[in-house]
């Protein structure tokens, strides 16, 4: 089959006279165009994200032009790579679709625009496909059926592999690729067993991109960063940009505070029941990060609930929380209360059962968008009512009765101490201490703050928990802030051992933590109470004040 060079691009003579052959036809894996993203422009939402493409061009054809962008499910992984594919295909023009957005004032926008050969691969549908036989040799027979309709006779020798073939097509070509890779830890997450296919995964993958001049860019994404054997990575080049650092890729990992609140104005919903549900993902330049998918579902149906779990089952979660690493459960306990913990993210392996301490399945569900994680100071929490629902589910079918029993008793604890019944709090927090202390690893004060979390937990419902909150001239141990929505008093708790509530009373009024709720107006409760470390058996005491901020 003849070929000829024309304007450096390959045409093929293989069609009757008269009929023009199109030589950037839209194919399934080499460059499929811009539908997919148009789709997504036309969608009754669509945020602007398109300002990652300005970050993704400063890569192309450099040292670094390796990057793994990992992210939990649903935060928009596959739009990124339909709207970088749409961006950089040959064969379609998209000038037009991307000319009201942000991108195309960038100054790289025209350089790059449908410039480069695509190979587009989700390893989800090949693992599929593939069922029980070898994914990378389903892959290649697939890739290279496509391109032998293009490229013909380049193509023809026996027993070639994806890789050569593309040496092949660079050689004779100039051509260079750029690779979007979705899904690229499925086999990771899907075949966690089968270690055999996991390396042999890993090595086609870096056979196929590593040091190979044609090679553009390569951009792959997924939930967990590079897989790790050993002191090294198979995929050692790549650029790791994952929920514990997103590094310049954190303003497109989700929703931005301004853009859901430009959202919530068009859709006339409250801002702050949104932040309640949705935020919480804290990065380094933006401390507020929303779950995409699941403010474009509440703000659709007008609605706020559940939305990124209910594509999958609790028990997801509830097999790493019952997980037998000694204090895991303590620090779920913390972080349920509204605490947070230290966790060292680094000795994780990236992948799903390799797990030598509790800090590598605390990092396994940050990646997986179950926790927060903020890297200044290390620490992991629940980042927003929406997964501490799936918490509260993953609790509820076994192994956790006792926690389940504070936590039904916490609607008569609040009641109890909107009526300043002091009797009935001191009860209500003395049983809910005993019952978290059967399962806590330690006992003191931070048993008895992580303890009144867990008690005050329906309190959520009004309120927002600040823990170790700045205030006056010390710290208010826990400070539940109205909501706006409600009409209820704030509350300032300080707590005791071995003293007495007149005394936590009475901190709180000398070192004047009321200031610390600065924006707040109206009735606040002062809550204080003392416990017997010395004998756990005695009473809880409890005084109950009620006062006023102008």
């Amino acid at each position: 089959m003849p070929f000829s060079r024309v304007a450096g691009a390959i045409s093929i003579q293989h069609f009757p006279a008269g009929v023009k052959y199109r030589e950037y036809s839209m194919g399934i894996y080499l460059n499929p165009g811009n539908i997919n993203f148009r789709k997504a422009t036309r969608s009754e939402i669509y945020v602007d994200k398109t300002e990652l493409i300005a970050q993704t061009n400063k890569y192309i054809n450099t040292r670094e032009q390796f990057l793994c962008v990992s992210r939990p499910r649903r935060f928009g992984k596959s739009m990124a790579l339909e709207m970088l594919c749409a961006y950089y295909s040959r064969g379609c023009d998209s000038r037009e679709l991307f000319s009201k957005y942000k991108i195309a004032q960038n100054e790289s926008f025209e350089e790059h625009l449908n410039q480069y050969d695509v190979i587009y691969l989700n390893m989800q549908q090949f693992l599929i496909e593939a069922g029980t036989g070898n994914i990378t040799e389903y892959l290649e027979q697939e890739v290279l059926r496509e391109f032998r309709k293009i490229y013909g006779g380049l193509l023809d020798r026996e027993g070639m592999g994806l890789a050569a073939a593309l040496r092949e097509i660079f050689v004779e070509t100039d051509r260079q690729f750029i690779f979007l890779i979705d899904e690229w830890d499925c086999v990771m997450r899907e075949r966690q067993e089968a270690e055999a296919l996991q390396k042999r995964y890993l090595d086609f993958l870096r056979n196929l991109l590593k040091d190979q001049p044609y090679v553009a860019l390569a951009y792959m994404t997924g939930i967990l960063p590079v897989k790790k054997y050993g002191l090294h990575s198979a995929l050692n080049m790549f650029l790791e940009y994952s929920m514990t650092d997103q590094g310049g890729f954190e303003e497109y990992t989700g929703f931005t505070d301004q853009e859901v609140k430009a959202l919530c104005r068009r859709f006339e919903m409250d801002f702050n029941e949104v932040t309640r549900w949705y935020d919480g993902y804290i990065l380094t330049q933006f401390p507020h990060i929303y779950n995409p998918k699941s403010v474009t579902e509440a703000l659709r149906r007008r609605s706020f609930s559940n939305y990124w779990t209910a594509t999958e089952t609790y028990e997801a979660l509830k097999r790493y929380m019952d997980m037998d690493f000694d204090g895991l459960r303590t620090d779920i306990l913390q972080m349920l209360s509204g605490g947070r913990v230290k966790i060292n993210t680094r000795r994780f392996q990236n992948d799903m059962r390799s797990f030598k301490t509790m800090d590598d399945v605390l990092t396994l569900l940050i990646h997986l968008g179950y926790l927060g994680y903020d890297s200044t100071t290390k620490e992991a929490f629940i980042p927003n009512r929406e997964i501490v629902e799936e918490f509260e589910n993953a609790m509820s079918v076994g192994g956790w009765e006792t926690i389940m029993r504070i936590l039904r008793a916490s609607e008569k604890l609040l009641e109890d101490t909107l009526k300043e019944n002091a009797e009935g709090v001191a009860l209500g927090l003395a049983r809910a201490h005993t019952e978290a202390a059967s399962i806590l690893t330690y006992n003191d004060e931070n048993s008895l703050r992580c303890a009144i979390g867990l008690a005050y937990y329906s309190a959520r419902k009004d309120y927002k928990l600040l823990r170790e909150l700045p205030a006056g001239k010390g710290f208010a141990n826990i400070v539940f802030l109205p909501l706006p929505h409600t009409a209820k008093p704030a509350m300032i708790v300080e707590l005791k051992s071995d003293k007495s509530a007149a005394t936590a009373i009475q901190q709180i009024k000398d070192r004047k933590y009321s200031q610390a709720l600065e924006d707040y107006i109206g009735e606040i409760l002062l809550v204080g109470i003392n416990y017997d470390k010395n004998a756990p058996s005695k009473p809880h005491s409890c005084i109950i004040e009620r006062t006023q901020k102008l």
